[in-house]
């Protein structure tokens, strides 16, 4: 009989070896076997028989779920990577009340969108989601999955929003780092994230939470419940969930952090030969051409800007701007540099209401097959403060009524016109309210019978999904309005009126009042704000039929073998009133209307070659009525020289292909006007943003090399090392009229082909400003990972209790985003836009029958502002306007400290009762802090809301 350490040490062999082949028999994180748990709990409702049968029914019927590959074989070796969180993972160590939250935490995941950074997404409609991003390729190249099929976007750009997740169910979350478009079709370009449900839970467990921060704002709270039974001597299983989720909102910046102040503004001093930086970063500084009350930026007369510098405080007071010691035509430092907003008037989180409902219901209607159907429905709303309004140049004539009233007419003798610039805090700020509601139904069969000899799976399934979307902007400014309001004159009795009102009385048209705080009328204020929005709907039909075999075996073992074929189908249509599809300082929505499917088909083979040599290859067709065939494979392999070490590495062709929102856009129009190279003048432009029908996939070539060491002098020990390459190329990136224009200049002829006359005769061009498939994206870095469990016993015989730590780190050695447009800069810890060269989290959980403390520190390495900077004091190189130089180019890190406590007994033989405290940002460090005219800190990779509380607690029956 083998030793318990020796039990031990085989156990985590095994789970390291099957870390890019996760196990649904055993939970990797703390090596038990998730069958023993199952018959565990069982057993608190059912006699043993019933609960031999119950492991008995998982253990023929239930097809496993294997992450990374179609095959269905738990002792397959998959060279491809994968990191897993289990359900004790969750619990222990989740921040919030949002699963999306812990899964961002891994190293992995770099620029994903969360509530918190996605506040600023007015017109987008993507406010509120919680999408997953793999290696910084954006959400769109990142697949997820629900128990290894699509599940329902929230987007039409089909982005899955994670809060849509019954999380109470979740059994645990598996991240492939690696392409896997052969086996999972287009969109896993960078990898994909599969959460495995729980599907035979029989129970009822119950979660209440809530939380605060240590400021007493940003108020939460959560209820979950989740059951299951068996019924017809366990043919026949029910699995039901529910949870509703409130998060007050956090409308504006008190945090002390958020009064840095730092700029970055043009040298006064540098000259082409002195050797000087041309930016450099001074503090404490704010913005000089836009304040609350207005502020004249220039003036036109026989004295130009004699007026520059008034500003206009409470009831319409007149003041002198004080510009500090240095100031630029937006920035000054020190001086009167509070006066400006600063980002303290901006929404730091949303305010949020989350429902979900979960149902399924599956039965076995013979040893071979268990028919099933679910349905899902999630519904939730985010409103955010998007922040004041911005005016930085409205021109207002000599005679306007307000300004004569505020100056007096011998100030204005020698003045034609001033330029205010204002944030109008008698306005109401912007407000996003921004609703969705996903459906999903599935029906679906799967299961296990003998094929040559060997178990084979099947599975089959037809799913629907409808998301609606209502995706509104309050309080946003027409811009033909605002000119209207603005010229402002008075009448033959002394009234202040607009002047278009002189000879169109009628046309409603109220005076508005740009000068001080609390002068404006409420009638004005109606008069020029408006709500636009945008009502959408997008649909998803997507069928599936999968087989898993083992058809033959070789001198090395048996061969497996999976083949399938999926059907997708996908309609977006919309509607937007006339009125808000043009005019307005932001917004300006269009419905997006069209549709396109895909017919694919794929086969996957694991072709053991000698001992501990093994061969893994995939290849999926594809057709897509957009964009025609393309064909997607891999290939891979393991080598397990001795049973201490695992080597692996594949290859892989993955595409995604042009969502909706790219193929068919509505889109956006504006006035604007570029230079024309073929004459060099100044043209006007009427632009048109929209899709592109005419894009094709993008292609992408993705190489992981990497091993497993599990030594057994270490028992409980593992560590996997792996190197990552993807190379992206025509990559779909949005172009504007300049950048259409220059490149149809040099030839390129799928530019030329958006530019023409403009049909209205109003300008010279129209553009269609539209996305194109001509950037490349490169990227390559390591991942780290590794674990040691230790019972405490073996180093301390009288002491009980497991300690588990597990760390992981992904080190980015170069992000290249190459448009052709400029010089192609590696934005690997780039702060601004790209990766921090280091993201890492570590997490110790010691953990007794009743006890469990868990400890995590997490966090990304320093950086630059730009990598474009070149930084310098002294002896700078000459002026270049790709990579200019700055005093001061670099970024502090993040280090975050959590904590979770969590205390668990029994009552009265009722059930299970757990009772947690939840501790984020223990030591209250601040975020990333950039120097920028808005909120100063970036809220991808930092903790916005400082040191935070949640508790509650959970029990089961």
């Amino acid at each position: 009989m083998m030793t318990y350490a020796k039990k031990r040490s085989f156990l985590f062999f095994f789970v390291a070896l099957s870390s890019g082949t996760v196990v649904p028999f055993m939970d990797a994180a703390h090596a038990e076997p998730i069958a023993d748990a199952q018959a565990t709990k069982a057993k608190n409702k059912q006699t043993k028989a019933e609960a031999k049968a119950a492991a008995k029914k998982t253990a023929n019927n239930e097809v496993v779920t294997v992450t990374g590959s179609r095959i269905a074989n738990p002792h397959a070796k998959s060279p491809t990577p994968v990191s897993t969180l289990t359900q004790r993972d969750i619990a222990n160590q989740s921040p919030t009340n949002n699963l999306a939250d812990l899964v961002n935490q891994l190293p992995q995941f770099a620029g994903s969108q969360t509530p918190q950074n996605s506040r600023l997404a007015l017109s987008t409609g993507s406010a509120g989601i919680n999408a997953l991003n793999l290696r910084n390729l954006g959400a769109v190249r990142s697949l997820v999955l629900l128990d290894g099929r699509r599940t329902a976007p929230s987007t039409i750009t089909g982005l899955v929003d994670i809060n849509t997740l019954p999380q109470q169910l979740v059994k645990r979350v598996d991240v492939v780092t690696g392409g896997a478009s052969a086996q999972y079709g287009s969109d896993a370009v960078a990898g994909v994230t599969n959460f495995v449900l729980d599907k035979t839970y029989t129970g009822l467990k119950v979660n209440a939470d809530s939380g605060i921060s240590t400021y007493g704002d940003g108020v939460n709270y959560s209820t979950a419940i989740a059951g299951g039974f068996g019924f017809a001597h366990n043919k026949g299983h029910v699995l039901l969930s529910g949870d509703y989720a409130h998060e007050d909102g956090i409308y504006s910046v008190t945090r002390k952090w958020n009064e840095n102040g730092n700029r970055i503004i043009r040298n006064p001093d540098y000259t082409t030969s002195n050797g000087q930086p041309y930016y450099i970063v001074r503090g404490p500084g704010g913005t000089n051409n836009a304040l609350p009350g207005g502020i004249i930026n220039s003036s036109t007369g026989s004295v130009a800007n004699s007026l520059k510098g008034i500003y206009f405080g409470q009831g319409g007071s007149v003041n002198q701007y004080n510009y500090g010691s240095l100031s630029t035509t937006t920035t000054s430092i020190g001086g009167d540099y509070k006066l400006a907003d600063n980002g303290r008037n901006i929404g730091l989180s949303p305010g949020s209401d989350r429902k979900n409902l979960y149902g399924r219901l599956s039965y076995d209607v013979a040893s071979w097959m268990t028919l099933y159907a679910e349905g899902a429905y999630n519904q939730s709303e985010y409103i955010y403060n998007a922040g004041p309004q911005y005016l930085s140049a409205i021109k207002l004539t000599s005679d306007n009524a307000y300004l004569v009233d505020a100056l007096g007419a011998d100030a204005l003798k020698n003045v034609s016109s001033v330029s205010v610039g204002t944030t109008a805090s008698d306005m109401p700020y912007r407000k996003i309210d921004n609703r969705r509601n996903v459906q999903r139904y599935t029906f679906g069969g799967e299961g296990n019978f003998q094929m040559f000899g060997k178990r084979a799976s099947w599975s089959a399934y037809a799913q629907y999904s409808a998301t609606r979307t209502h995706e509104q902007i309050y309080n946003v400014m027409n811009t033909s309005k605002i000119s209207k309001a603005t010229d402002a004159v008075r009448n033959s009795s002394g009234n202040i009126v607009c002047r278009s009102s002189l000879t169109d009385p009628g046309n409603g048209c109220s005076p508005i009042n740009w000068l001080g705080t609390g002068v404006m009328s409420s009638d004005s204020i109606d008069y020029v704000l408006g709500n636009p929005y945008r009502d959408q709907k997008f649909e998803e039909i997507v069928s599936g039929v999968n087989l898993s075999m083992t058809p033959f075996a070789t001198w090395a073992g048996d061969v497996s073998v999976a083949v399938g074929g999926e059907y997708r189908d996908e309609r977006a249509s919309g509607y937007v009133p006339t009125d808000y599809q043009s005019g307005w300082s932001v917004g300006n929505f269009r419905a997006t209307n069209g549709g396109y499917n895909v017919k694919e088909a794929y086969i996957e083979t694991e072709v053991p070659l000698a001992k501990g040599l093994a061969f893994n290859g995939a290849a999926r067709a594809t057709d897509y009525s957009t964009s025609g065939y393309v064909t997607t494979w891999k290939v891979g392999g393991t080598w397990q020289p001795i049973k201490d070490i695992l080597f692996r590495a594949t290859q892989s062709r993955d595409v995604r292909a042009p969502n909706i929102n790219e193929l068919y856009q509505g889109g956006t129009s504006r006035t604007t006007s570029v230079l024309n190279p073929w004459n060099g003048e100044t043209d006007t432009v009427l632009e048109m943003t929209t899709g592109n029908a005419k894009l094709k996939p993008e292609k992408a070539n993705s190489t992981v090399v990497g091993s497993v060491i599990t030594p057994r002098f270490i028992p409980g020990f593992s560590i996997s090392v792996d190197w990552f390459h993807i190379k992206l190329d025509d990559a779909i990136q949005q172009f504007y009229s300049q950048d259409i224009v220059n490149q149809c200049y040099e030839g390129k002829q799928s530019f030329c082909s958006a530019v023409g006359k403009d049909p209205t005769g109003t300008r010279d061009l129209y553009i269609q400003a539209s996305p194109f498939n001509f950037s490349k994206i490169t990227t390559s870095g390591i991942d780290i990972d590794a674990s040691y469990v230790l019972p405490m016993r073996h180093i301390l015989p009288k002491v009980g209790g497991t300690l588990i730590v597990h760390g992981q780190a992904s080190n980015y050695l170069k992000y290249v985003a190459d448009s052709g447009l400029s010089p192609a800069i590696n934005t690997a810890g780039d702060i601004t836009s790209g990766p921090p060269k280091w993201i890492y989290r570590f997490s110790a959980t010691y953990s007794l029958p009743n006890f469990s403390v868990t400890a995590i520190a997490r966090g990304i390495s320093a950086g630059n502002y730009s990598n474009s900077y070149v930084q310098c004091t002294s002896g700078c190189p000459a002026y270049n306007a790709y990579f200019p130089t700055i005093d001061r180019n670099k970024v502090k890190g993040t280090f975050y400290f959590d904590m979770n406590f969590t205390y668990k007994f029994k009552y009265q033989d009722v059930g299970n009762f757990q009772v947690f405290l939840n501790v984020t940002n223990l030591a209250n460090s601040k975020p990333v802090l950039v120097p920028e005219s808005g909120l100063a800190a970036d809220s991808t990779y930092s903790s916005l809301l400082g040191r935070t509380f949640r508790g509650g607690i959970r029990f089961e029956l």
